[in-house]
């Protein structure tokens, strides 16, 4: 949440509760949105880290607000943000861990597993196409976002399917 919220405050300064908006608007009902709370326990994080100001705003009917800017710092981890790929190929999987663990343990059929997890990535992918269906259409980021979890999930069906052929050869 620390550098989404930073690129937020790269177009200018913001509240808490606005840059909560600005994360629903931009990536839609697809990803799971962030409470308030959360949103104002790391901009104090990033506070105190130096990498954002806040200056609290005088409001006439309401208590003051609290509006925070990026610094210099920011800036930078920002960019160093946005230059780095990500690397995160998937071999910490929980799933496979239990795949691999099931015959050991005598709880498990691996089978019984590969159905299982086939039937919940199948509900979350009809889930997501109902997402698909009634986000707004002209949010590109959120059709994305739920295109790209589809094409994980696709890729996850056909591991699943790989590791089910293979098991079955070995029995």
């Amino acid at each position: 949440m620390r550098l989404p919220l930073l690129a937020l405050l790269a177009r200018g300064p913001a509240h808490g509760y606005e840059l909560k908006q600005d994360l629903e608007q931009l990536l839609g009902s697809a990803y799971p949105q962030p409470n308030v709370g959360q949103i104002y326990v790391t901009l104090g994080r990033l506070e105190k880290s130096g990498l954002i100001e806040g200056e609290d705003v005088a409001q006439s009917s309401r208590p003051n607000k609290k509006v925070y800017h990026l610094t210099d710092a920011g800036r930078e981890a920002l960019r160093a943000w946005f230059e780095e790929p990500e690397d995160e190929p998937r071999v910490r999987d929980e799933f496979f861990m239990k795949l691999a663990l099931a015959p050991q343990t005598g709880l498990a059929e691996q089978i019984t597993l590969i159905n299982q997890q086939r039937r919940q990535y199948l509900n979350t992918m009809r889930q997501l196409s109902k997402l698909a269906a009634a986000e707004d259409r002209d949010n590109r980021i959120a059709q994305l976002l739920i295109e790209g979890a589809m094409l994980h999930l696709q890729a996850d069906l056909d591991w699943l399917e790989r590791c089910q052929e293979e098991l079955e050869e070995l029995e």
